[in-house]
């Protein structure tokens, strides 16, 4: 069969039964990954998925922002942009009646429960990539350079919606992909018996298991879908993160932001309309979180080791109030006993949790 190869940005688009031998990506894959990291579909152009979710930062911010600039500068998003990696087997938004949490749902708060939805969002947000509506996005993409690849795939098709839904259908295919979720760490290897641990890392790793409380939420038992753990039980908590003064969502001017400075982030408690979850957020996976900086749904904390200290210290040293403090978790956190060496310690096993990057 003959092959074409198109090299964009990066980006191999392969035609025909080539694509998946030749990069480890399906065909719908391989569209997905294109139109991941395609800038032309933002309004003004410049901005792509891979901007805020780039696989250097561990599909974090590209530019390791507070929070992410939209494609229309000096608008800036509300809260710092979430890894993707690993986000396929977070599961839909729902009540665990047992443990009395909420558990599950995307972006920080929970508010859509599909990869297919979540994808779909950014497009159309005046803050991220500024488009006014799904046909806009449509109409850039028929002049896309993957759009022959992906009508091969799906056909050509009037509707604008339809067109989109397919899409975010095949973003979401790559973000279930391997390349998106390879559970190629160091505490990978070392699972599996392939490599050994330091003693400092072996110690973090204890820590984090006990006395740090660390895995209380960022659990160790594996994934039931993933079949690897995935260092979060998905849960929301408040955990008593300050407002970030630096944050540049406060200098965004209304209709956006009508509070300025003042501005309150409810999370899980304003999507679900519930002052009893007010303030929580969903425990993020820490897989790649060394590469993943600044930290906290606010950028508050700009290193691990800042991080590590305040769920050490939290209650015992002066830090600014909670940025929503009736909801604050005092039972994980704030007053571990953690000496300075064991939060090092505790470090040192988080940064074995990042992926080779290929």
């Amino acid at each position: 069969m003959k092959r074409t190869v198109i090299l964009i940005a990066g980006v191999a688009l392969l035609s025909g039964s080539c694509a998946k031998k030749e990069t480890g990506l399906s065909e719908k894959e391989l569209v997905g990954k294109a139109i991941f990291f395609d800038e032309s579909l933002s309004e003004p152009a410049g901005q792509s998925c891979a901007t805020c979710h780039t696989p250097e930062k561990g599909f974090a911010d590209k530019y390791a922002r507070i929070t992410s600039e939209g494609a229309m500068k000096g608008l800036f998003s509300n809260r710092n942009s979430m890894t993707c990696a690993y986000s396929a087997y977070v599961p839909a938004l729902s009540y665990d009646e047992e443990e009395e949490t909420y558990v599950g749902g995307l972006f920080w708060d929970g508010r859509v429960n599909s990869l297919e939805e979540q994808a779909a969002q950014p497009f159309v947000n005046p803050l991220e990539m500024g488009n006014e509506n799904v046909g806009d996005v449509v109409r850039k993409a028929r002049s896309a350079y993957w759009y022959p690849d992906f009508v091969r795939i799906y056909g050509e098709h009037a509707s604008a919606d339809t067109v989109f839904t397919y899409i975010n259908e095949v973003i979401a295919l790559y973000e279930r992909s391997a390349e998106m979720n390879p559970f190629s760490s160091k505490f990978d290897a070392w699972q599996a018996g392939k490599c050994q641990l330091t003693e400092e890392e072996k110690l973090g790793y204890e820590l984090f298991k006990e006395k740090g409380l660390c895995a209380e939420c960022h659990i160790l038992d594996p994934d039931e879908r993933a079949g690897k753990v995935l260092f979060t039980d998905h849960t929301y908590d408040n955990l008593g993160i300050p407002s970030n003064p630096g944050n540049p969502f406060f200098k965004v001017s209304a209709p956006y932001n009508t509070c300025g400075k003042d501005t309150m982030d409810l999370g899980l408690g304003s999507r679900l309309r519930d002052p009893e979850e007010y303030g929580k957020f969903r425990v993020p996976t820490l897989r790649n979180i060394a590469l993943t900086a600044p930290y906290g749904h606010n950028g508050y904390f700009k290193t691990l080791e800042e991080i590590v200290h305040f769920y050490n210290v939290r209650d015992v040293e002066d830090f600014p109030p909670a940025e929503y403090p009736e909801t604050v978790n005092k039972d994980e956190l704030g007053n571990l006993g953690l000496s300075q060496e064991e939060e090092t310690a505790i470090v040192a096993f988080l940064r074995i949790l990042t992926d080779c990057i290929k």
